[in-house]
């Protein structure tokens, strides 16, 4: 045992002595580990206590909100349809500019073209 894991243990165990650590939320429930072989090893803790106070990396919240923008631009009609595809494409930029593929082609590649265009517009 490193003097580091020591010092770690007779805290934990002074703490548990003193009462400080009864009464906590989820104590008596088994701790949730998830199947996380693909995390690196070094990252693991750190998401785990993320994910276990309810935060999640941002590429995980973008293609959350991804999974609910295709629902409802499959939904709506008209105008609404054209607004729930602006923000599909706009999540599908961002999800790539953070090295997340998502689906085929890429939306930058949809999308410079665009782009372009509408700066072609402005400049002339």
């Amino acid at each position: 045992m490193s003097a580091l894991e020591w010092v770690a243990e007779e805290r934990i165990a002074r703490a548990v002595a003193a009462g400080e650590l009864s009464g906590l939320p989820g104590e008596g429930r088994p701790l949730e580990l998830d199947d996380d072989r693909l995390v690196p090893v070094e990252q693991r803790a750190a998401l785990r206590v993320l994910k276990n106070s309810g935060h999640v990396p941002e590429e995980v919240r973008l293609l959350k909100a991804l999974r609910e923008a295709e629902r409802e631009a499959a939904d709506a009609e008209g105008e609404a349809r054209l607004a729930a595809q602006r923000r599909l494409l706009s999540l599908r930029v961002r999800l790539e500019a953070a090295g997340v593929p998502c689906g085929s082609g890429t939306a930058w590649a949809e999308y410079e073209p665009r782009i372009r265009a509408r700066l072609g517009r402005q400049s002339g």
